[in-house]
């Protein structure tokens, strides 16, 4: 039983990644033994499920029928295994979580010792990049992200809250003044983060409602530890998450607050999961884990303002 599974496991990551190379690198296996596993598959239950060409695979219609079985028995198995889990009290297998590269170093790694002192039987394939991830096509089983969500097919769950607050170093203000308004910014040199979703646009709260305001200057860098190492160099203004400031630099006056007065729009940290009947039991131990180390944390805590 267990070696049909594993071959149900191979033909429906085959199915989302679209390749035999692509499963053989996630299985650390070749492409020869990927395939050979399908064409076992293929000979127990007796039909073609994959049209096979030097550029493609396509599911046949028994192919596209056996896919949506499978998937049901795979879940029904991970949550056999995750109701014995929970019974035992030991959630186990590897997880594969996925987050942003800055996020992941100051945020998730650290807390990590914890989980694995917690959760001893559970192994953790890390995947940090500033991109979205393709959690199907991955085959990642936990994502935490900062920001909405975009795709409606995957389940949300909300981990903390990420505020912005806008940055600037001493010798900046020295040289250049403090914006009086968010409107002022204009005036003045901001580090420009290529990769918010608001593209080259701040956002504030006034009395009279939200504000946008379209901010340039010398520097445009491609993630948020860039933006930190300028502002600090004092290149420029930054709008940065709060939970960039682990070590303290605006406390102790390597940086200063500016447009206090204009609250920032938050964001949610959520942790992003496939849409599936069963949730098994290592993503479930994990979504509480992050959601109870989170909310002690001051500059991740939900509802915190």
């Amino acid at each position: 039983m267990s070696d049909i599974l594993a071959l149900f496991r191979t033909f429906a990551r085959t199915v989302e990644a679209g390749s035999f190379t692509a499963v053989a690198r996630e299985m650390n296996s070749s492409q020869p033994t990927v395939s050979r596993q399908i064409a076992q598959l293929e000979d127990h239950l007796g039909c073609l499920l994959f049209q096979r060409t030097t550029r493609a695979l396509t599911l046949t219609d028994d192919g596209r029928l056996f896919y949506d079985h499978a998937l049901r028995t795979l879940e029904a198995a991970a949550e056999a295994e995750s109701a014995v889990g929970r019974r035992r009290g030991k959630p186990s297998g590897l997880l594969r979580l996925a987050c942003a590269g800055v996020f992941g170093r100051l945020h998730v790694i650290p807390r990590l010792p914890r989980f694995r002192a917690r959760y001893p039987d559970i192994d953790i394939a890390l995947i940090m990049n500033d991109g979205f991830s393709d959690l199907v096509e991955e085959g990642i089983d936990l994502a935490i992200r900062v920001g909405e969500g975009r795709d409606s097919g995957l389940v949300a769950r909300r981990l903390g809250t990420s505020r912005r607050v806008v940055v600037a170093a001493p010798s900046y203000v020295a040289a250049r003044g403090v914006p009086a308004h968010p409107r002022d910014l204009a005036d003045h040199d901001c580090i420009v983060y290529d990769r918010l979703l608001t593209g080259a646009t701040w956002g504030f709260a006034i009395p009279e409602g939200p504000l946008s305001v379209p901010v340039a200057g010398p520097v445009h860098v491609n993630n948020t530890e860039a933006v930190r190492a300028c502002v600090l160099e004092g290149l420029g203004i930054g709008y940065v998450p709060s939970w960039h400031f682990v070590d303290g630099e605006i406390e102790d006056g390597r940086l200063v607050a500016l447009l206090q007065d204009f609250a920032l729009p938050s964001q949610p940290i959520s942790g992003i999961y496939p849409s599936r009947r069963y949730l098994p039991g290592k993503v479930r131990v994990a979504l509480d884990f992050f959601a109870a180390e989170f909310d002690a944390d001051p500059c991740l805590r939900t509802g915190e303002a």
